[in-house]
């Protein structure tokens, strides 16, 4: 079975699979003071209460955007399991599937990603992560990474919003009623909602008129179906579509 693990800037989000099949996964807080034991032990209950042996794992691959989280991360895996993990950055990157242009300017999370769409769609595609930040990757058909764009993520602009005002309130991030709030509640989620679906559909409907063709648009992270109502043009949400690139990068390398 192969572990996969993603590392974000506000969730770790890692998973078990055996063969095309996920068996499990798990999301859990980003905490940059946590040690190796401490996710160890965070580890071991996950299998356990999982019911998960962690003598089947014989292939662990890892991403990271957060750097100071590496090395507690390989160190607890080298503990938990007999073979080191593959952590992807950019002197694995010629043997993938996709071409990484500026492969130190990138986060491995936008490589798994595309790497994941690519062999899953085949086609001109763009994924649209939202996380922390809210990314836009955007491949060929031929698999080269052709750009990206980032803006904030919903979760953080709400939390800009909200800590820099002294009357605004934290919301849910759901599709108001209106575009015209009628409280501030609706007016926030006008905002931020449905302002963050104008700034996806515009930057999908930018790049498809400079490259002069149409792309597959593949949206996941843990926010992406608050957007799948209110955007015009959001096609698909893939949850899984980072560990599914992490996974086939395991079995291919």
């Amino acid at each position: 079975m192969i572990l996969a693990i993603d590392i974000g800037n506000t969730n770790i989000v890692f998973g078990v699979a055996l063969k095309n099949d996920w068996q499990k996964i798990w999301r859990i807080q980003t905490d940059k003071s946590k040690t190796a034991d401490e996710f160890e032990v965070i580890f071991i209950s996950l299998f356990m209460s999982s019911e998960i042996s962690i003598a089947e794992i014989d292939r662990t691959v890892l991403s990271s955007v957060v750097p100071s989280l590496i090395r507690p991360f390989r160190e607890m895996l080298n503990n938990l399991f007999d073979h080191f993990p593959l952590l992807v950055e950019p002197p694995i990157y010629s043997k993938l599937p996709v071409e990484v242009l500026n492969p130190y300017e990138i986060g491995a999370d936008l490589v798994a990603d595309a790497t994941g769409a690519f062999t899953k769609y085949k086609m001109p595609c763009m994924v649209i992560d939202f996380g922390t930040a809210l990314t836009f990757t955007t491949i060929s058909k031929s698999g080269e990474i052709l750009g990206v764009a980032i803006a904030p993520g919903l979760q953080t602009a709400l939390k800009s919003l909200t800590g820099n005002t002294a009357q605004l309130p934290d919301v849910q991030l759901i599709s108001p009623p209106s575009v015209l709030g009628r409280n501030t509640i609706h007016a926030i989620q006008s905002g931020l909602v449905l302002g963050f679906a104008g700034l996806v559909d515009s930057i999908i409907s930018r790049t498809e008129k400079e490259l002069g063709e149409t792309l597959t648009i593949v949206a996941t992270g843990g926010l992406a179906e608050v957007l799948l109502s209110v955007s015009e043009r959001i096609e698909t949400i893939d949850q899984n579509l980072t560990l599914d690139g992490l996974k086939y990068i395991a079995e291919v390398l």
